[in-house]
């Protein structure tokens, strides 16, 4: 009997003994996977530092990228295109003025009335119109006709005390947001359709001729006095705001930066130069790439399965379109080689895009003490459960270094621009104030992002030249931005009374 229970306690101990074996072998592979997990993150924020010097060689290098592609067409991966916008809106506008918005499935026409100086903006309307599928893939003529018969509609909206002058036409501002080549401040040929877009007879065809051609079929007295695209209508309202404003730049789903050059700086330009010396640039700084530039693993694989690999490198690393993008490759490697979600990768992690950057955001921004908006993303979008708050917050460690890396390149970007225009440093007590126009979701939408871009901009230019530095948020470059383009490139301004 003795024996018996003997065996039995001995069976017993050996049970314990083997399930305790096994709790610390569980142990020993979580704690080996989550330092996996760790050394994953470390590497990420190593590969993604973006110390102070490193940034000084990127704004060095932006403005090397600037000087070249100002020098010759083709000379440098920033396009440096020439906007023809010579003119600048001042304050001194006056009168009605409209606009079209073209850059997506949907289009806005706007109307804006200038009362000059003291009046500023009177009265700005705008509606919204939706594009029917077929005509984004029918016929030139099919498509700018819809465009024009909103347009006349619109127009048809105008109360009493809002028409234009006797004898003069309506004049209007015109934002196409799609790869053109500018020929004037009133032409450009399409390059080719982006977003959907496939109407082929317009390919190769003055955009601007297309539009007016429908507005004539509409029966509408109307010139187009202004193309341009949203940058450079950022810069405009900024500019007709406060007369400091130098540069302004998009971040948003995508990013583009426009800037004032003076004349005479433009070796490509052959042309007469200007009266008022100056012609804004459309960098197309999206495009922007350098050796400086701190690429990881993530951003090769995004960059070599997009649309377009090659280009865009810093677009792909700073814009909207992409953070969300980044944070989700990182957590997938997480996932694949530290099994941070369990044994298995939750499938919906592997679909590209699936997390947008106003995830990774709403994420970042979480305050409270349990990070519950990150379990409720998770949950919602990738449909992840029972996460524990130590892997949450390893998440938004991993939105911290993605967002913090975009925001401190796109500070370094800015420095670059200011650099080529001699306003990075004061010279000899000079008090010249230089304004950037900000617009775009990712700025405007998400704080984190914001604050240390501005922050950096700060570090980088030191404290004497940061106090002629400014940074204020221009809004709808787009529509109020080309309105107003068409109000200071009007044809009726050299006959103005004084």
């Amino acid at each position: 009997m003795w024996l018996m229970a003997a065996g039995a306690a001995v069976v017993c101990a050996a049970a314990v003994c083997a399930a305790a074996a096994l709790v610390v072998r569980h142990r020993m592979k979580s704690s080996g996977k989550w330092a996996r997990a760790l050394s994953i993150l470390k590497e990420f924020e190593e590969k993604c530092g973006t110390p102070s010097s490193k940034l000084k060689q990127v704004a060095d290098a932006m403005t090397v990228e600037m000087h070249a592609g100002l020098a010759s067409e083709g000379g440098s991966k920033l396009k440096m295109i020439i906007s023809y916008v010579h003119n600048l809106p001042t304050g001194d506008e006056k009168g009605l003025f409209y606009a079209l918005d073209l850059g997506g499935t949907n289009f806005r026409v706007l109307r804006v009335h200038l009362g000059g100086k003291e009046s500023r903006v009177v009265k700005q309307e705008f509606e919204e119109v939706s594009i029917p599928a077929h005509l984004m893939t029918g016929s030139s003529d099919e498509l700018f006709d819809y465009i024009a018969s909103a347009l006349a509609k619109f127009v048809a909206t105008e109360s009493d005390s809002q028409h234009v002058s006797p004898g003069r036409q309506r004049e209007l501002g015109f934002t196409f947001s799609f790869p053109v080549r500018q020929t004037s401040i009133s032409s450009g040929t399409l390059i080719k359709w982006t977003k959907g877009f496939s109407v082929e007879d317009t390919v190769g065809q003055d955009v601007v001729g297309e539009l007016t051609k429908a507005i004539e079929r509409a029966g509408l007295d109307m010139r187009v006095a202004a193309l341009v695209n949203d940058t450079v209508g950022t810069l405009a309202g900024g500019r007709y705001n406060n007369p400091d404003v130098a540069a302004a730049v998009i971040l948003g789903t995508g990013t583009n930066a426009a800037y004032v050059e003076h004349a005479h700086a433009i070796p490509k330009w052959h042309g007469l130069l200007p009266k008022s010396g100056e012609m804004v640039i459309n960098m197309e700084w999206g495009n922007f790439r350098s050796s400086h530039l701190p690429l990881t693993e993530y951003d090769q694989a995004l960059d070599a399965g997009s649309l377009n690999p090659g280009e865009q490198i810093f677009e792909k690393m700073i814009s909207g379109m992409y953070l969300g993008e980044i944070v989700r490759r990182v957590l997938c490697k997480m996932a694949e080689e530290a099994a941070i979600f369990g044994d298995t990768v939750p499938p919906k992690l592997k679909i590209p895009f699936i997390l947008r950057t106003r995830h990774t955001s709403a994420m970042h921004h979480d305050t409270s003490p349990d990070l519950k908006v990150v379990a409720t993303k998770l949950k919602d979008i990738l449909e992840i459960s029972n996460t524990s708050l130590k892997l949450r917050k390893l998440i938004v460690e991993v939105c911290d270094i993605v967002a913090t890396r975009g925001a401190r390149l796109s500070a370094a970007g800015i420095v670059g621009i200011l650099k080529k225009l001699g306003r990075d440093t004061v010279k000899d007590g000079e008090k010249q104030k230089s304004v950037v126009a900000l617009d775009g979701g990712l700025y405007e939408h998400y704080t984190k992002f914001r604050t240390c871009m501005e922050n950096t901009l700060w570090e980088l230019l030191g404290e004497e030249a940061s106090e002629n530095i400014a940074v204020e948020h221009s809004m709808d470059g787009s529509g109020i931005g080309a309105a107003l383009l068409a109000a200071s490139h009007s044809q009726y301004i050299e006959v103005e009374e004084p």
